[in-house]
């Protein structure tokens, strides 16, 4: 059995969303002391729906398909939607993830939830 699935290498070798949203209205940022890998994440969110995401990855092939792989998955959502995406349903879109590479789908879910965290606190301001 190969170690990735098809998905995991597809999303590495040609990642979705990848770069900076300029005028993002939530930011996330987090990572991984132990393996290195930092995931920032950018949101354009508009009436409560994630109109545009995009990250910058610094890491594995897992990290790099895990990020754009949650992106695919909040894009176009409601907020309460993507509040509720977990690294579980991250691995599982990419067809699994070795277990010591869980981290990464881990990693993804946080820095969504980050900017997330960063768009409430930014709406309560305004």
């Amino acid at each position: 059995m190969a170690l990735y699935s098809e998905k995991v290498m597809d999303h590495f070798r040609n990642p979705r969303n990848v770069g900076v949203i300029e005028d993002a209205n939530g930011i996330g940022e987090v990572g991984n002391a132990k393996c290195g890998d930092i995931m920032k994440m950018y949101l354009k969110i508009e009436d409560d729906v994630i109109q545009d995401v995009k990250f910058e990855t610094f890491g594995c092939g897992s990290a790099i398909a895990s990020s754009s792989m949650a992106t695919e998955l909040i894009k176009g959502k409601p907020v309460s939607e993507a509040m509720k995406l977990t690294n579980k349903a991250v691995a599982e879109a990419l067809d699994g993830l070795p277990a010591y590479k869980m981290h990464c789908s881990v990693l993804a879910e946080e820095a969504i939830q980050a900017a997330l965290e960063d768009w409430r606190s930014r709406e309560k301001q305004s």
